[in-house]
């Protein structure tokens, strides 16, 4: 088994990745490998909406020249996901919501039912807002949202701050623990059909 955690801050191993370490620390100690994958500081795209992925029908977005199609395909091969963000005006990080988009928009079937967690890192507040926006992903794709004891949030503005943290901590080894139980409950469960989508527009 194996989750993929994506830092989606613009500082490689600052605050968001010592949380995201936190959790892959426990996933280990429960026998589940990790991978943590930044998004870089490169420009990125955000989704034109333009269907080229799905015309395209490999589940890749049609730009190829960032990050996006090989998260993608780490994400696809992993058995959970973890995205952590940084608060950014009490939101998450603009340049993850632009990989998110196009993550999901391209490649949401290959995603589905997989056990997925938000994490949000904030010097004080913002970190619910940024949590309600990644879950969101997951909500609107079948995957199961795992927990913790308490909203998964640290807090500091640097990584030693967030290491001060103790509670922060507890929440994100819960939140590994309580991930790796659900990836071995469910491993020989098969997924449920899928109906096709209903789409109903209520203009008249």
């Amino acid at each position: 088994m194996k989750v993929l955690l994506i830092n989606g801050s613009p500082n490689e191993k600052r605050c968001t990745y010592t949380a995201l370490s936190e959790v892959a620390s426990a996933l280990e100690a429960e026998g589940v490998e990790t991978e943590i994958a930044w998004i870089g500081r490169e420009p990125l795209r955000g989704c034109l909406g333009c269907s080229g992925c799905a015309k395209r029908g490999d589940g890749r977005c049609i730009f190829d020249d960032d990050v996006v199609n090989s998260l993608i395909e780490k994400a696809e091969a992993a058995d959970g996901l973890v995205v952590g963000t940084p608060v950014f005006y009490a939101g998450a990080n603009g340049a993850l919501l632009a990989v998110l988009d196009r993550m999901f928009y391209a490649a949401s079937a290959r995603l589905r039912f997989k056990p997925a967690a938000a994490v949000a890192s904030a010097r004080r507040a913002g970190t619910t807002p940024a949590l309600d926006q990644i879950n969101k992903y997951f909500q609107i794709n079948c995957m199961p949202v795992v927990s913790s004891n308490y909203w998964p949030m640290v807090h500091g503005q640097s990584a030693e701050q967030v290491r001060q943290d103790a509670e922060g901590l507890q929440i994100m080894r819960t939140l590994g623990k309580n991930m790796a139980w659900i990836l071995k409950a469910t491993a020989q469960v098969p997924a449920p059909e899928v109906e096709p989508k209903i789409m109903t527009n209520f203009i008249r």
